[in-house]
């Protein structure tokens, strides 16, 4: 996957459909979530579309997200999220504004709010974990 500034400056001069499209093909790009992890325990909750998020550790104390939603543009959305945060150490993940990384894309108005309402208890989802393996560490 890029990285999200490449991704930024490509947005920012594309129009809605463009950006709509974008949205989606990132979200095609996320890597396969096992069909078993889509759990009521991985689901994150308040999302319009069904989202859900595993976490996993990998060497040298970084995290590693899988994650899908039923929703083409919610996979984006969580694609872009991901960006911010994958395989990086629970202290990091921790230090990272992660709504500031994604203001540039203006999503509460660009999308719907059905599209952005579930966006913060991923954040809040992906912060919970860090903070138990920082705690861990």
């Amino acid at each position: 996957m890029p990285n999200l500034t490449d991704i930024r400056e490509e947005y920012e001069f594309l129009d809605p459909d463009d950006r709509y499209r974008l949205l989606i093909d990132l979200g095609r790009e996320l890597e396969p979530m096992p069909v078993a992890l889509k759990t009521e325990a991985t689901l994150v909750r308040g999302c319009s579309a069904s989202v859900w998020v595993y976490p996993m550790p990998v060497e040298g104390g970084r995290l590693h997200f899988l994650a899908d939603s039923n929703a083409s543009i919610t996979k984006g959305i969580i694609a872009l999220i991901l960006l911010t945060v994958q395989d990086r150490a629970a202290g990091e993940i921790l230090a990272t504004d992660i709504t500031e990384a994604l203001a540039p894309f203006d999503l509460k108005r660009q999308l719907s709010s059905s599209r952005t309402q579930g966006v913060p208890n991923m954040i809040a989802l992906i912060r919970e974990t860090a903070e138990r393996y920082a705690a861990v560490a």
